[in-house]
């Protein structure tokens, strides 16, 4: 399939749609303008001297713009039933963690692999209606939300492992990173006493996303570096002393710098909150706190997490590691890690956003995150009057990014759709990527779809309706581009995964009818037990809007220690579970490659976008096993 690059099929139509948009833009923007003048802004200490000051101003360029903005509709509006559907984006990436080369790293051998995804709803709106939400200054929003999540995916994978006679789990600070978060100049920076190595710690592996930085850099400690291509995974095993005590810390880390497989680039800053310097929201802090081993220290230590800790309060990290293996105990049945993280997971291998309905922001969003995604696809969505649906003046708002290659999209438009949310062309965004290839030629697939129902609150039926829209888009989908049979299989099936803001809780009583949809039959929620039922570690995704801004849940770590799910502010009942979670990552046990099977490794909550969005990404890293024995 050809990924369309542009919206519009010729120079010649791009040129007149370009021209019909500077014709409406001042009146748009001096619209915008004007509304958010009468929308509270806590930070704005002076609001009523500028709504008598700039009112006046702003009406009368908005009547001046008015005839441009009507000539400019004309020649708009028709424009519109030639455009495309979404626009795709490609900064070719030749080094090791290219997407080329990432697909000589599986070949369907082996054990099996690891993808990890993540979705999350940014709130680009037009600023006027972005404050609605408590979220203010969207350009400069996503240009920070962007580098977030570039500088979270692209640190070094840890994982903490215990040799103890009692514990053998993974612990809580798993696929965590021990080294300084890289700073605006793209770099890593050692923290002043942070880390000082034992002789029971074996640090292997790389610190950077590419193994070649190491042969730039130096390797990250001075113990032998070892690192498998395939993960980019670091390893950190402490073995048990004194009846599972760490000994005392004795010499520093002498760690070399990882790049930043982000270019870097000045950090912006975060629009809701003044940024400290020691305020982890953005990794360009030089004193990021380090997630990975201060997550759990909310009544375990008391300590406030200072990034000058050292390994000297090694029983402190201990019991980070206790505290993970009593949380198994509890619950037995669990099969994956589950945590509630200050960072997007490193190594991200997919994104799906959804309300990224700002042009202009957008395309800041994609700059940044191209620094990390080779694939993106970005103003995704129709105007206009199209098919079967209403009119339209805001696209979808999804937004995808990969660092695998796309191979095949299509997109629908929900027909159902009411009020003020039929102004937007909501609907699915279905993606078939490829992951690997096999040694017979065979290539291995995955199947992503990212999704944004109806919001208000009182119409299940709905987003019951778009449920069913969306199995059967799907459907229709997978067989469309499979180029595979029974007896001539070309396409090796790894996942299918079904992603976005849904828009309803499994907790509510109020949701009932979604909560009961055959969605949830053939696609699994590792969040919920049954319709209605949550497990217990889940929390809400929802935030208080009017809290957003409280010095308790403006950071990542604040917000992570702060039970972010708890939102139940204007609900007509009182939620059974840990707030309201409407954002939901759902994958699908069948329909698989025969014999290959598909097993949730880690599930994360995450606090890095606080203050820049009302709602917790979510993230899950999902296990494709082979059946095979690892040689």
């Amino acid at each position: 399939m050809v990924l369309y690059t542009t919206p519009f099929p010729s120079s010649c139509l791009s040129a007149l749609h370009t021209v019909s948009w500077a014709l409406i833009f001042p009146c748009y923007w001096l619209l915008d303008r004007l509304l958010a003048l009468f929308i509270p802004d806590p930070c704005q200490k002076y609001q009523l001297l500028c709504i008598v000051l700039f009112t006046p101003i702003y009406l009368g360029f908005l009547v001046t713009s008015l005839p441009f903005a009507f000539l400019g509709f004309l020649l708009w509006f028709p424009l519109q039933s030639a455009r495309r559907p979404y626009v795709y984006s490609r900064l070719e990436d030749k080094g090791p963690a290219g997407g080329a080369a990432l697909l000589s790293e599986w070949k369907g051998t082996g054990p099996g692999k690891s993808f990890c995804f993540a979705t999350a709803n940014v709130c680009l709106l037009p600023d006027s209606l972005a404050r609605l939400n408590n979220v203010f200054n969207t350009q400069a929003r996503a240009k920070e939300i962007g580098q977030r999540i570039r500088n979270g995916a692209s640190r070094p994978q840890i994982k903490i492992y215990i040799d103890s006679p009692t514990n053998t789990s993974i612990s809580a600070a798993s696929f965590s990173s021990l080294v300084s978060p890289q700073g605006s100049d793209g770099m890593a920076r050692a923290i002043p006493g942070s880390i000082k190595r034992t002789a029971s710690v074996e640090y292997k592996g790389n610190g950077g996303r590419h193994p070649s930085d190491e042969a730039a850099n130096g390797p990250a400690s001075s113990d032998p570096a070892d690192c498998s291509s395939l993960e980019h995974a670091c390893i950190v095993r402490i073995s048990g002393d004194e009846g599972g005590r760490l000994p005392e810390a004795d010499d520093p880390a002498t760690g070399g710098q990882a790049r930043n497989g982000a270019g870097g680039g000045p950090r912006g800053q975060t629009p809701n909150h003044s940024q400290r310097d020691g305020d982890s929201g953005s990794l360009g802090s030089p004193s990021a706190s380090r997630e990975s081993l201060v997550k759990a220290k909310a009544g375990l230590d008391g300590s406030s997490g200072d990034p000058g800790a050292t390994y000297s309060k090694a029983p402190h990290k201990a019991s980070v590691v206790k505290k993970a293996a009593a949380r198994k105990r509890r619950h037995p049945d669990e099969a994956f890690d589950h945590e509630i993280s200050a960072f997007f997971p490193a190594n991200l291998d997919f994104l799906c956003l959804q309300e990224v309905f700002d042009k202009r922001a957008a395309t800041k969003l994609k700059d940044q995150l191209h620094g990390y995604f080779e694939y993106i696809l970005y103003d995704v969505g129709v105007y206009g009057c199209q098919g079967r649906c209403s009119f339209k003046c805001l696209n979808s708002g999804l937004f995808f990014a990969s660092r695998y290659p796309i191979m095949d999209v299509a997109y629908h438009c929900y027909t159902n759709g009411k009020g003020t949310d039929s102004l937007a062309s909501k609907g699915a965004l279905f993606l078939k990527v490829q992951v690997g290839s096999t040694l017979q030629d065979q290539r291995i697939v995955g199947y992503i779809t990212c999704t944004h129902l109806h919001a208000l609150e009182d119409d299940s039926a709905v987003r019951c309706g778009q449920l069913d829209m969306l199995q059967d888009w799907l459907a229709d989908f997978r067989k469309s581009t499979s180029s595979s049979s029974t007896a001539n299989p070309e396409e090796l099936v790894a996942f299918d995964i079904v992603c976005g803001d849904l828009n309803f809780d499994n907790c509510s009583s109020d949701d009932k009818l979604e909560q009961q949809h055959s969605l949830f039959t053939r696609y699994k929620d590792p969040c919920r037990l049954g319709p209605g039922e949550e497990k217990p570690w889940a929390i809400g995704t929802l935030l208080d809007k009017d809290g957003l801004n409280d010095e308790d849940v403006s950071t990542p770590d604040n917000l992570q220690n702060k039970s972010p799910g708890a939102c139940q502010k204007g609900r007509k009942d009182v939620l059974k579970g840990n707030g309201r979670r409407i954002d939901y990552m759902l994958y699908a046990e069948e329909g698989l490659c025969l014999d290959w099977k598909a097993e949730v490794e880690e599930f994360s909550f995450i606090t890095q976008l606080s203050g820049l969005t009302d709602h917790l990404p979510v993230a899950m890293r999902l296990m494709v096993s082979t059946g095979e024995e690892e040689a």
